[in-house]
């Protein structure tokens, strides 16, 4: 089997063994979110930070939430973690934002944030004030979910399947899960242009 059969092949049980009642309970908190005029607030670090700016996009344009990313800032981002120090981004930016139990975090993570090993501790502390104000926490995440799957609301952990490719994995079916969720018929609003076109 070449390396292509094989990552294709890996993709394929990815896909095999996601969890979809998981995907459904995060559903069922974006929904009553939106519902009730809360805000989501998308969290990436790396290549996860541009998977929550073009998921941001999506979940305002077709599911119709406020939604907002802190590391779209680039200014406020580097200013906070020059000042402040890089663990305290994103809480600090959510205090700023006046997070409040209306609203609801996304992680998107590989590892889900690990304190005890210094991995994502800007996530571990975002997920810890959303908890305090009483905000919904969800996630999709790799490995064993980390601190963010130890203290969802709801938690979509992307199965590793080759643990080589971890990674790789964690951030391409991150964006196949949150296409599921911005395309499922409890949550969409507005057609895409694509499927609008003859």
């Amino acid at each position: 089997m070449s390396f292509t059969e094989q990552f294709l092949a890996e993709a394929r049980q990815v896909i095999d063994r996601l969890d979809v009642a998981a995907i459904d309970a995060v559903v069922h908190h974006l929904q009553k979110t939106r519902a009730r005029g809360g805000r989501l607030f998308i969290l990436g670090v790396g290549g996860r930070a541009a998977n929550a700016s073009h998921a941001v996009n999506d979940f305002r344009k077709i599911v119709g939430i406020e939604a907002y990313a802190p590391t779209d800032n680039v200014s406020e981002l580097t200013a906070r973690t020059n000042d402040d120090g890089w663990h305290t981004v994103f809480e600090s930016w959510l205090r700023t934002s006046r997070l409040r139990r209306e609203d609801a975090i996304l992680v998107f993570s590989v590892g889900g944030g690990d304190v005890a090993n210094n991995v994502s501790p800007n996530l571990v502390a975002a997920s810890r004030y959303a908890k305090e104000v009483g905000a919904v926490v969800l996630g999709i995440v790799g490995r064993n979910g980390g601190y963010t799957k130890q203290v969802a609301d709801a938690c979509v952990l992307i199965p590793t399947v080759n643990p080589a490719h971890t990674t790789p994995h964690t951030e391409a079916f991150q964006a196949v899960v949150w296409h599921l969720l911005v395309s499922h018929t409890q949550l969409k609003q507005a057609q895409t242009k694509w499927e609008s076109v003859p």
